[in-house]
């Protein structure tokens, strides 16, 4: 593959939440100039800082995103696309696209995590697509097959296929997904974003190690979740 490209932008704020973020701020500034200035009691303005600026605060930290890279080589390496915690680690039956058994490892991400998504593997990107569907609760098993997501497969340099899925939850209601077909992707590079609580699954080969187990927690581009051979 070559030497791997940096291509991540040095942001703290995630871009999905600018324009949320922003709004919000001038909201809560002229609401609260307002109440200030027209109402001489101060409690109706001490409540909407305290309620609402905790609310923005919250949405701060949702779309907070952390400038990672991965130390060492990525070769035959599979590094976790989410930060969250492990949900499926087992032998799964894949039937939309190989037809046969894969190694199924799921990362549900809870309200609190960092959302942004990273590509687990150095590759080409064969295809993006994305299919509508139901809202269940994201851990669920149904939830891989039956909610709304977007599936990505990836063609690692020694040609192993890897499908990646982002998941909506009963809450996560958007899905964005910035690989783009025939492209090179790496490790260290954004995947896509899930706004809140939702999942990514990885179907890979069954020689795949898994280097993880029930409920470990993970960071996104930093735990390594498994080893092709």
């Amino acid at each position: 593959m070559g030497k791997r490209i940096k291509k991540l932008k040095k942001i703290r704020i995630h871009r999905e939440g600018t324009n949320e973020l922003t709004l919000g701020m001038v909201a809560l500034g002229v609401v609260g100039t307002l109440l200030w200035t027209f109402i001489d009691n101060k409690f109706p303005f001490w409540a909407f800082i305290a309620v609402f600026g905790t609310v923005w605060i919250v949405a701060l930290n949702f779309y907070r995103c952390p400038i990672r890279y991965f130390n060492g080589d990525t070769e035959k390496l599979i590094v976790a696309p989410a930060d969250g915690k492990i949900v499926v680690v087992e032998e799964a039956d894949e039937n939309t696209y190989f037809h046969d058994k894969r190694l199924m490892i799921s990362i549900f991400m809870s309200p609190w995590n960092v959302h942004a998504n990273w590509f687990p593997v150095d590759g080409k990107v064969k295809f993006v697509k994305h299919f509508n569907g139901n809202y269940h609760k994201a851990w669920l098993p149904k939830a891989s097959e039956e909610n709304e997501h977007a599936d990505i497969m990836i063609e690692t340099p020694d040609g192993q296929e890897v499908l990646v899925r982002q998941i909506a939850g009963a809450v996560a209601r958007r899905i964005v997904t910035y690989a783009k077909e025939d492209e090179e992707c790496y490790i260290d590079e954004h995947l896509g974003f899930i706004k809140l609580g939702s999942r990514v699954d990885v179907y890979l080969p069954l020689t795949a190690r898994a280097c993880v187990t029930m409920d470990q927690p993970t960071t996104g581009d930093q735990t390594v979740i498994a080893k092709l051979t």
